[in-house]
């Protein structure tokens, strides 16, 4: 994999002369595919017990091909920084799926989809464009789980 990796520094100096456009609506997007239970399977997940629909996270382990061409959607829109597909690949998260034990995997999985497809797409630049007009990062993503941390009998 050729995934040209720009520095924490260059990040901060691109900060100050430029807007950074970073990816959006990762999930909308996955929505947009219309996919179905076997898609979420795929074949690593045929037994699994319970049902998949809806953990857009797995589908970076299910269908990866999804995932990047999302990814690559977004750096030809002009991103300069994709998330991982990884909003909800944490052990709470997954534990709605009874999938705590894949969670290394969706995470692995997620980033390497970001960084194949940020090296697909900067294949078709030449240096000097990866270098100084369109500089690519990948970020993890993280988000709320549907659990609260709070003791308090008044959070609903």
């Amino acid at each position: 994999m050729n995934y040209t990796k720009p520095s924490a520094g260059r990040l901060l100096n691109m900060l100050e002369q430029k807007i950074i456009v970073f990816d959006g609506a990762m999930g909308t997007m996955i929505q947009e595919q219309v996919l179905g239970e076997d898609d979420f399977r795929g074949s690593s997940f045929q037994q699994h017990p319970s049902p998949l629909k809806g953990n857009n996270d797995l589908l970076s382990i299910t269908r990866p091909d999804v995932i990047e061409k999302i990814h690559l959607e977004f750096l030809e829109s002009g991103a300069n920084i994709i998330g991982t597909n990884t909003f909800n690949a944490n052990r709470i998260s997954q534990a709605d799926y009874k999938l705590e034990r894949s969670v290394s995997d969706i995470n692995r999985s997620a980033v390497e989809i970001a960084r194949k497809a940020v090296a697909k797409y900067q294949s078709g630049k030449s240096s000097a464009e990866i270098q100084s007009d369109h500089p690519i990062f990948v970020a993890g993503s993280i988000g709320p789980t549907n659990r609260t941390c709070s003791m308090s009998p008044d959070v609903i």
